[in-house]
């Protein structure tokens, strides 16, 4: 019985293993590098200077961000606290912190150098729309909330007061003198922040695509035929496993273009979701946010993600495809 559903070649998982690793790794490095440059020399005013002083235009423009600022999810949420620290509103960051890992270049060019042959710039174009309009959604709802509601005590009172009241002014920014010394320790600041985050972030990668090249190479596609065969069981799976992975949004999509018998949309909501709701994140999201938002922001985007995706499956996507 174990013959039929489960059959382990080596010479072709390693195969598998290797060339989904090769693929990702230079987009894990390059989004490393960008993430420890924005970490070290991104003044805190510089995003908050950019922003509209109504809150819909401000949040929308804060969900288009990463285009500029790009950030990987597993450096996101420190920064968007120390962001947070020195004015940027709330909401605004909830649309920046969802958004980023999604909605930026490194992004958008690993997709599209995934999914060679397999719809490649209709798949980019999804990715970062979905990304977008499900981050933006969630940060108009989050904004409507008390402050008290959202983070936990002790970030909430090292906040400045003008965030705390939630009218969207935005602090002064400390200008310091720049000097060789303080530039070297910016790029030390940043070759260190590139350091930690690719190991991190290798390690992921490395775990998704073992485990994405045992399921190519020596499981039945008979046995998960069930779920593929089924638009909604097969979105909700591929987030589910998404959500497990964890991992990173430079890389993702060299795991999803391989998963070959499950539906476009399917694909689609498993690289929407996976950056923004993740095992290491909720634990991240829990440093900065109460648990009642973190669990109702999480299974929000879970939802919307999955309507999102099966609405498209149903409308054009596989019928296209």
């Amino acid at each position: 019985m174990g013959d039929e559903w489960f059959r382990f070649t080596y010479q072709d998982f390693a195969f598998s293993f290797l060339s989904i690793l090769l693929e990702g790794i230079p987009f894990v490095l390059l989004g490393t590098i960008i993430s420890g440059l924005v970490d070290a020399f991104l003044p805190a005013g510089a995003m908050t200077r950019l922003l509209p002083r109504r809150p819909l235009p401000a949040i929308l423009l804060s969900g288009g961000l990463g285009m500029v600022f790009p950030m990987c999810e597993c450096g996101i949420v420190p920064v968007i606290r120390r962001l947070m620290g020195k004015g940027l509103p709330i909401a605004c960051g909830i649309a920046y912190m969802l958004a980023a890992p999604i909605v930026n270049p490194v992004v958008a060019l690993s997709t599209f150098a995934a999914f060679r042959g397999q719809e490649p710039l209709l798949m980019t174009g999804l990715r970062l729309g979905v990304g977008f309009i499900v981050a933006v959604s969630a940060a108009i709802i989050i904004g409507r909330l008390r402050p008290e509601w959202v983070l936990r005590k002790r970030i909430l009172e090292a906040l400045p007061k003008p965030v705390q009241q939630g009218d969207g002014t935005v602090a002064k920014k400390v200008r310091k003198r720049r000097d060789w010394k303080t530039l070297r320790k910016k790029i030390g600041t940043a070759a260190a922040v590139t350091t930690s985050d690719f190991i991190d972030v290798a390690m992921y990668l490395v775990i998704g695509a073992a485990i994405a090249a045992l399921f190519n190479t020596s499981v039945n596609q008979e046995v998960v035929l069930p779920l593929a065969n089924d638009a909604l069981l097969a979105i909700v799976s591929m987030m589910s496993l998404s959500a497990l992975l964890s991992l990173c949004s430079t890389s993702d999509a060299f795991i999803a273009a391989t998963l070959t018998f499950f539906p476009f949309a399917s694909r689609l909501a498993f690289l929407v979701l996976g950056p923004m709701v993740d095992l290491k994140l909720i634990f991240l999201y829990a440093m900065v946010f109460r648990k009642r938002l973190v669990l109702g922001m999480c299974t929000g985007v879970f939802i919307l993600t999955g309507l999102i995706c099966l609405r498209l499956h149903h409308m054009f996507l596989e019928s296209v495809l």
